[in-house]
């Protein structure tokens, strides 16, 4: 006779119910973990045996056979310490309870203590959707797993704890779920567009990026603020809404990067890896697919500074994601997505010097130097971003002036206005979430061109020599500024903003 419990395996960013089964058979003491387990799982055998016995538990003395069904599934991770202990109770006689609708999760520690795991809100979140009732967790990971509702979610601090309430001896009560009023309220960036002096053209273009999701491109000499500029960015982001909340914390849970003083992201995620990262570090990957610096941006920010000194093998893994807005990451075992819809900043500088473009320091670079600096990025990455700005040095009457700049509320006011109309633009396609994510279908839609701005385009497309990609992304940047300005219409003075934001060279 065997024992059956559910528990959860991580996927990508969702998860999946295991069925743990135990089968406890004559013959040599021997423990027996099958169904494609790795190391950690392997291990389990040995943190339950221990736990079991300083839980007032017997282990037994015979065969266990331990199954993680479906089998083909890859399991990692210390999670299924709790079921496995559970599922040997209950097929020993130690312990009697109806495991149906019931989900368990957790690591054990030799004492029988329950550790905090990783990949708490999508297993929780998939529980509710598979009609689980009960799931028990470990209590340091309680703020995480109440961010869901419509579930009895039950905190457990060790296996004793546990047992005792399966056999109805002791009482725990059941976490209450998150109040979302008081949890998407983001505290005040302390990067503000009101503490940049000069930089107007700069400023506006983060403001259109902001406002339809495009990415942008920063290029000056060093010291001119685009760091600063690049950081200034999420303060006039719109706020994250209930579903981003969740779809960003799922990631952040996946990652392993949530602890007990940050169970929630509510504020745009802003990332900036170093140049000398790995394309696995970047997209994500691993023995066991982990999300990348990519997916752990989506729906915020990637800030790429010293963009050419990235390796030019580690950039070219971005031109999927930047089109695509997810990530597959293919093994040997299983294939994952995760989700990657960010807005790429980076910055570079003019040459290798720096002072290419300087009016008041002189370049030391050859021409040749300049021009291999410029190809370690490829035209199509740089045909995959649709603002490109030049940042000059800043005068000193503007560097020294006591007058503030326009603060960051007011742009994300406007920014928040433009994003309310595409909302209700795309809401019959809930697959776009922003002017920059339209497919050709969208752009056909969406960014109709009267006769004189049909001539315009003809003319750019012409003399520019632009590309298909190029063409499109003009209209997207320009249905951004006419969002801005509330028109209902692209105009030729839109399509005009928008094209000065192209590179000089196509």
């Amino acid at each position: 006779m065997t024992a059956k419990v559910y528990s959860a395996a991580i996927v990508g960013i969702d998860a999946a119910p295991i069925e743990v089964e135990v089968d406890i058979s004559s013959g040599l003491p021997a423990t027996i973990v099958v169904g494609l387990p790795d190391a950690a799982v392997q291990e389990a055998r040995e943190r339950v045996k221990s736990a079991i016995k300083n839980s007032d538990g017997i282990y037994p003395r015979s065969r266990v056979s331990i199954n993680l069904a479906p089998a083909d599934l890859p399991k990692n991770g210390t999670h299924y310490d709790l079921p496995i202990a559970i599922a040997i109770l209950l097929n020993s006689g130690q312990i009697f309870f109806d495991p149906k609708e019931k989900l368990f999760l957790g690591e054990l520690a030799l004492d029988g203590n329950v550790r905090p795991v990783p990949g708490i809100l999508p297993v929780i979140l998939m529980a509710k959707e598979k009609g689980f009732k009960t799931v028990f967790i470990p209590k340091d990971n309680a703020k995480e797993a109440a961010l869901v509702s419509g579930l009895k979610i039950i905190p457990i601090k060790n296996l004793h704890q546990l047992i005792g309430y399966l056999q109805n001896l002791i009482k725990i009560t059941p976490l209450q779920s998150t109040n979302w009023d008081s949890v998407l309220k983001s505290p005040e960036s302390i990067f503000d567009l009101k503490l940049i002096k000069g930089q107007e053209f700069a400023k506006r273009a983060l403001e259109i990026a902001a406002a339809g999701g495009h990415n942008i491109l920063l290029s000056g000499p060093p010291g001119t603020g685009k760091t600063l500029l690049a950081k200034a960015l999420p303060s006039i982001l719109p706020k994250l809404t209930v579903d981003e909340v969740l779809e960003i914390t799922k990631i952040y849970s996946v990652a392993g990067l949530l602890n007990l003083t940050k169970t929630l992201v509510t504020e745009r995620p802003f990332r900036n890896p170093h140049h000398s990262s790995s394309a696995v570090a970047l997209v994500g990957g691993g023995s066991h697919p982990k999300p990348g610096e990519i997916s752990l941006s989506h729906r915020g920010v990637l800030f790429l500074d010293e963009f050419p000194e990235f390796s030019r093998n580690v950039l070219e893994n971005l031109r999927q994601p930047l089109e695509d807005g997810v990530v597959t990451v293919a093994r040997a075992l299983q294939t994952v997505s995760f989700p990657a819809q960010f807005t790429l900043v980076a910055a570079q500088n003019p040459c290798p010097c720096g002072y290419f473009s300087d009016p008041t320091k002189s370049c030391i670079c050859s021409p040749s130097q300049i021009m291999k600096y410029h190809k370690k990025i490829s035209g199509p990455m740089l045909d995959r971003i649709d603002l490109h700005v030049e940042v000059g040095r800043i005068e000193y009457e503007k560097l020294s002036s006591d007058s503030c700049a326009e603060p960051s509320s007011d742009v994300q006011t406007r920014v928040q206005k433009a994003r309310d109309i595409q909302t209700r633009r795309f809401k019959s396609n809930p697959g776009v979430k922003n002017n920059s994510e339209m497919t050709i279908r969208e752009i056909r839609d969406f960014c109709k061109l009267g006769e004189a701005e049909q001539n315009l385009m003809k003319s750019l497309v012409m003399k520019m020599y632009l590309s298909a990609r190029s063409y499109h992304r003009i209209l997207k940047l320009g249905r951004t500024i006419a969002d801005l300005e509330g028109s209902d219409d692209i105009e030729t003075k839109h399509l005009s903003e928008a094209f000065q934001y192209r590179p000089k060279v196509e």
